[in-house]
């Protein structure tokens, strides 16, 4: 008798499934449609991606090899047109590549490309950074100290732990002392000492530079 009603439970449950199936099947099918679609369409995309990566990557090396060869003009134009369409990592580099090559030519030019990535969120913290630092290294001769406090303080700070911290101190250093600004000059120099992870050779420098400073006045 219990197999009998087996059979029955076994039967009525197949014939629920059908029911189920029956009503809801195309939904099932539509939606595994739909996840070999998506899958199917990240494939692509990764591909091209990495197709796009790869050109870009090309051009930029062709970019290089003219710089190295002298063809600066040729090299800037080349980064410029790179920079307008390649993928986002190749971009900020191919932007920072083309300032370089313009500095020779305009250096005030060149500063201003450089202020354009700074200022620019979308390529990230660092970049942003290497970019005013270098704009300041452009502008050291001929800019204010007030200039170039407005555009290191931020990553000089003794508190900072930015990447181009040390740099950044000393292109102020140097700008206090090319200002004859003996207080700001010390506190830069100060700042370089007191960091235990300041390269040796920009230390060096700092140390070379503190020894010229006339002596604090006693009160």
């Amino acid at each position: 008798m219990s197999e009998l009603f087996d059979e029955v439970d076994e039967e009525v449950r197949r014939e629920q499934l059908k029911k189920l199936w029956d009503k809801y099947s195309i939904y099932f099918i539509a939606l595994m449609v739909l996840i070999v679609a998506a899958v199917g369409g990240w494939r692509g995309y990764q591909y091209l991606e990495a197709k796009k990566a790869a050109e870009a990557g090309a051009v930029f090396e062709k970019a290089a090899e003219l710089s190295e060869q002298g063809k600066h003009a040729e090299a800037e134009a080349a980064f410029t047109e790179l920079a307008a369409k390649a993928p986002s990592g190749y971009r900020t580099l191919a932007r920072l590549r083309a300032a370089a090559e313009a500095a020779p030519r305009d250096a005030k030019a060149a500063a201003k490309m450089y202020d354009d990535i700074a200022a620019d969120r979308g390529v990230g913290g660092e970049w942003q950074d290497l970019a005013k630092l270098r704009a300041a290294g452009l502008l050291l001769d001929s800019a204010s100290y007030a200039d170039m406090q407005q555009r290191l303080e931020p990553s000089a700070a003794p508190k900072s732990k930015s990447t181009f911290r040390h740099s950044a101190r000393e292109m102020l250093a140097l700008s206090a002392w090319r200002n004859n600004d003996m207080t700001a000059a010390r506190k830069w120099l100060d700042a370089i000492a007191e960091d235990g992870e300041t390269p040796p050779g920009l230390r060096s420098r700092a140390e070379a530079l503190q020894a010229l400073l006339p002596p604090v006045a006693k009160s």
